[in-house]
């Protein structure tokens, strides 16, 4: 429990107002020093017991795209035996607190609120912890107590309806090379050859080994499936969070539909994930937190053209002036090739489809009308 800077004023007021009284006699002096102290005496009474309650807060969805609901249920209970009086329930959001009035409960009664929090922002927010108060009708004293342990927000980019990149990497082996790479779960028979001891038996293929006069397995590999690489250019802030949404709207859309996905920045960040919603959701959940950090820095990594995991479909997402020869470097290897540019005007990138538009709306709408 503690006063409040109106508590302390009154305080000291009630003090001078005494002390002058006192000293020169006046009764009205110490008269209102004596009703200053007494205001400041039983705010501490009301407020000096802090509020002994069970609370439990959770946040539903953790998740949320920019601008949609994420709200919060605060569940109070008394399980004492005597009454407790109201207070309020301060939940910490970010930089700012949502306040919830919670009303006086009786022995062993419970009372639910429901509360929303913002997302128009987006990023990585940690709600709470909650802060119990309770203070008096004038504000003179306030008692505070810390529950609950905080919890974590992600406010996704925005994402636009697209339809997913087409082309990429073949997803049978007939149709070329196997993946080195490629996830496990679905088997391609690649070859038939002998029988080498740790084989497994169940692989064996009857058929060939009668016409051989030899013990013949069946080869399985893991098919190669598509890719999509996109590059987010963070060197410039402006027109960053359209390129933000440029490239949550692509790498979603292509996760969801089976590609596996790869997130380079200028800045060092190389993320690379699964096809499904668990790869979406890691790749948004990258996003989320992204920031623009403005440098004179190269627009394509090294460990682009390095990787081994080249192929398939690259998108750049431009928010600034690019070098057109050192996009074309990176044709050769990957077939599919798209440069959005939020950046203004660009020169065309030999073998690259270039999209541009102001807004990620814009740009987004186009792809969908030429992308089959």
């Amino acid at each position: 429990m503690r006063l409040t800077r109106r508590g302390v004023a009154v305080l000291v007021l009630a003090v001078v107002l005494l002390g002058a009284g006192i000293w020169a006699g006046h009764p009205m002096l110490r008269a209102l020093g004596g009703i200053c102290a007494g205001a400041v005496l039983v705010a501490v009474l009301l407020v000096g017991r802090s509020p002994k309650v069970a609370v439990s807060r959770a946040v539903y969805p953790d998740r949320v795209e920019r601008g949609r609901p994420a709200l919060a249920r605060l569940l109070v209970r008394n399980e004492g035996t005597r009454r407790q009086a109201g207070f309020t329930a301060g939940d910490r959001v970010g930089s700012g607190v949502r306040a919830v009035g919670v009303r006086a409960l009786a022995p062993g009664a419970e009372a639910v609120y429901h509360y929303e929090l913002p997302t128009e922002q987006r990023g990585k927010f940690e709600v709470g912890p909650l802060v119990l108060e309770r203070s008096d009708p004038l504000g003179l004293a306030r008692n505070r107590l810390a529950s609950g342990d905080p919890v974590t927000l992600w406010v996704h980019p925005r994402r636009h309806p697209v339809r997913a990149v087409s082309g990429g990497q073949p997803r049978h082996h007939h149709e070329g090379r196997a993946a080195d790479d490629a996830l496990h779960g679905s088997l391609d028979l690649r070859d038939v050859r002998e029988y080498v001891p740790g084989d497994e038996v169940r692989h064996l293929h009857w058929k060939a080994t009668a016409r051989t006069g030899s013990l013949m397995v069946r080869e399985f590999a893991d098919p190669d499936q598509p890719r999509l690489t996109l590059v987010l250019d963070t060197r410039a802030e402006r027109g960053f969070e359209d390129a933000v949404e440029v490239a949550a709207s692509m790498l979603n859309a292509a996760a969801l539909s089976g590609h596996r996905c790869r997130l380079v920045t200028p800045a060092g960040l190389d993320v690379s994930t699964s096809d499904g919603p668990q790869g979406a959701r890691r790749l948004l959940d990258e996003l989320c937190v992204a920031q623009a950090e403005p440098a004179q820095i190269s627009l394509v990594p090294k460990a682009l053209t390095r990787s081994r995991s080249r192929g398939g479909a690259l998108v750049v997402v431009a928010t600034g002036p690019s070098d057109p020869a050192e996009l074309a470097r990176l044709r050769p290897f990957y077939p599919v090739f798209t440069v959005f540019s939020l950046g203004g005007r660009m020169a065309a990138v030999p073998g690259a489809r270039l999209l541009e538009g102001p807004s990620a709306t814009g740009l987004l709408q186009r792809w969908n009308t030429v992308v089959k």
